[in-house]
C-alpha cells in the first residue's frame, strides 16, 4: 500500500482554542498538554500513535454539534474517540486530526423494562450498561473482552460482534435507533425506540459499522433481551477439525434455542494461555488432543437446560464427534472455563510483535488458513487459531519476539488472497480502521467501494470526518 499522506486540512490555531473553550464551558476538557494527549494518541497496543495537538471532552450532543459546526467552517480534520478500545487503528488519529473523546457522555437516558429497550449516550461503557440493566432482569446483547473500557458508540460505530453474536446477532438488528451528528454539526435524530418502523430509508445502518466516517455517533437506542435465568458450560475435545464441524452441528441440533456460544481453540492457542498465565488452566488435564470447544447455553429452566446438554454430550461422545468433556459445576468452574477462552488473546499480547487477524471464512475451510499460514511462517513465528466458530469468525493469530520484513511478506498480502480466495472478509468484527483500509479491496466489489465513495462524499464533502480510515486513501 501507499503511504498516506496528510490532507488538505487546516491547523489549529489559537482562536480554535479559544472557540472550543468557549463550547465546553472549562478549559480542563480542551487537552493540550502533550502528556495528557499520549492516551489520546496512542493505542492500548502501542501499534498505532498520531501527532494530534488538541482532544475535545464535550458532554452533551449539543457541544458535539457546536465542535463540529466550527471544524467544518475550519476544515479541522476530527476523529471521534471512545474507549480506544480497538484493534485496527480506527480510533487514534493519523496525523494531527482533533479527537473528540466521549467518555463524558456516559448518561443512560431511559430503561424500559416491558420494551426491553434502553437509549443512553454514546459514551457509556458496555460492562456498565450490563450491569445496570441486569437489575431490571435485562442484559445486553453483546459481550466483548473490553466490555470493562469500550464504549458503546464505539460498539456500534465498528459494528463489534463478540460471543452473544450467535445468539442475538449484529447490532445492525439490536440497535433500534441512533442520534448522530454530521460533518455539517447538523443532528440527525433517528432515535425513536420501535422495534418495527419501515417509513422510508433506514438511515441508522449506515452509521453502524461505518466507524465514525459518515457521523458522531451520539446516542442509541437498543433493545436489549431478558438476562437468562439458568446458565451453563462445557468444555469440550475433539481429535480433529472436521470433529469441531461435527459437534457444532450437532449442537444446533440439539441444543437449539438454548445454545448461546460456541468458540473453539487450537492446541497452540490452550498450550500458550496456560503456559503464560497460572490461573488459566486446561479444564480436561492431561488432554492432549489438537482441538478444544467451549459451548455455552442460557434458557430459562436449569433442569430442561441440563437434560438437554447431558443428551448432547452423550451423543456426541457416542458418535466420536468429542472426545472427552467437562461440564460446569458451579460459577467458579463456569468462569474458569472462560477464563481459558479469553486468556488466549491477553496470552498473544505479552509477545514483542503479534501479527493479528480477524477473518470471516466459511466454517468448513477455516482451518485450512491457520494451517497453511503455520506452514508459511515456520518457525519464525508462533501460530494460533481461535474463535467464534458459530457465526464462521476466526481469529488468526502469529507472534514473535520483534517484527521483521521478512516474516511480514511471509504472512502479507497471503492471509489477506487466500481469505478473498475463500470468499471470506478480511474483517469479521474489528473494522477497518487504518490498518485495512488499502485492503477492501479484498471483500467487497469495486462498485462496492464506489458506492461508499459516494456515500461518504454526501455525509461529509469535505472529508474531515475520520481521514485515512475503512476506504482506501485517495491520495
Amino acid at each position: 500500500a501507499r503511504p498516506v499522506v496528510r490532507g488538505d486540512f487546516s491547523e489549529i490555531t489559537a482562536g480554535d482554542l479559544e472557540a472550543f473553550t468557549s463550547i465546553l464551558g472549562d478549559p480542563k476538557h480542551v487537552v493540550t498538554d502533550a502528556d495528557d494527549l499520549l492516551p489520546f494518541n496512542r493505542d492500548w497496543m502501542n501499534k498505532y500513535e498520531g501527532k494530534s495537538r488538541l482532544a475535545l471532552r464535550p458532554k452533551t450532543t449539543e457541544e458535539v454539534s457546536r465542535i463540529m459546526r466550527h471544524c467544518s467552517e475550519r476544515n479541522l480534520a476530527v476523529v471521534p474517540q471512545g474507549g480506544n478500545t480497538g484493534l485496527v487503528g480506527g480510533s487514534v488519529p493519523v496525523f494531527d486530526e482533533v479527537v473528540v473523546s466521549m467518555a463524558r457522555m456516559d448518561e443512560i437516558r431511559s430503561i424500559d423494562p416491558l420494551a426491553g429497550v434502553m437509549v443512553c449516550q454514546a459514551g457509556c461503557i458496555l460492562q456498565h450498561l450490563d450491569e445496570t440493566l441486569a437489575r431490571e432482569g435485562l442484559m445486553m446483547p453483546l459481550d466483548l473482552g473490553a466490555k470493562g473500557s469500550c464504549h458503546i458508540g464505539g460498539n456500534i460505530s465498528t459494528n463489534a460482534g463478540g460471543i452473544r453474536y450467535l445468539r442475538y446477532g449484529s447490532l445492525h438488528g439490536s440497535v433500534l435507533g441512533l442520534e448522530v451528528v454530521l460533518a455539517s454539526g447538523e443532528i440527525l435524530d433517528v432515535l425513536k425506540p420501535l422495534r418495527k418502523d419501515t417509513t422510508g430509508y433506514d438511515l441508522k445502518q449506515l452509521f453502524i459499522g461505518a466507524e465514525g466516517t459518515l457521523g458522531l455517533v451520539t446516542a442509541a437506542a437498543i433493545h436489549c433481551p431478558p438476562r437468562p435465568k439458568a446458565k451453563n458450560a462445557t468444555f469440550l475435545s475433539c481429535d480433529s477439525f472436521p470433529r469441531v464441524l461435527e459437534t457444532f452441528r450437532r449442537a444446533k441440533a440439539d441444543l437449539g434455542e438454548i445454545l448461546s456460544a460456541f468458540e473453539f481453540l487450537d492446541k497452540e492457542s490452550l498450550d500458550l494461555a496456560t503456559r503464560t498465565f497460572a490461573d488459566v488452566k486446561n479444564p480436561l488435564e492431561g488432554s492432549s488432543d489438537g482441538f478444544y470447544v467451549l459451548i455455552e447455553t442460557s434458557g430459562s429452566d436449569e433442569a430442561h437446560d441440563a437434560e438437554k446438554l447431558q443428551s448432547f454430550l452423550e451423543s456426541s461422545l457416542e458418535a466420536g464427534a468429542i472426545t472427552n468433556g467437562a461440564v460446569a459445576q458451579d460459577v467458579t468452574q463456569f468462569r474458569a472455563f472462560w477464563r481459558v477462552r479469553e486468556g488466549v488473546p491477553e496470552a498473544l499480547n505479552t509477545h514483542g510483535a503479534m501479527y493479528k487477524y480477524d477473518l470471516s471464512v466459511p466454517q468448513a475451510q477455516m482451518y485450512d488458513l491457520v494451517e497453511e499460514t503455520r506452514d508459511r511462517v515456520g518457525g519464525m513465528a508462533y501460530t494460533v487459531g481461535y474463535g467464534h466458530l458459530g457465526d464462521g469468525n476466526l481469529h488468526l493469530n502469529c507472534v514473535a519476539d520483534a517484527y521483521s520484513d521478512e516474516l511480514s511478506s511471509r504472512i502479507e498480502p497471503f492471509v489477506y488472497e487466500r481469505t478473498a480466495e475463500l470468499g471470506g472478509s478480511v474483517s469479521a468484527e474489528h473494522g477497518l480502521g487504518q490498518m485495512k483500509a488499502s485492503c477492501i479491496g479484498y471483500t467487497k466489489s469495486d462498485s462496492a467501494v464506489e458506492m461508499m465513495k459516494l456515500v461518504k462524499r454526501t455525509f461529509d464533502p469535505k472529508g474531515i470526518l475520520n481521514p485515512y480510515k475503512v476506504l482506501p486513501s485517495s491520495n
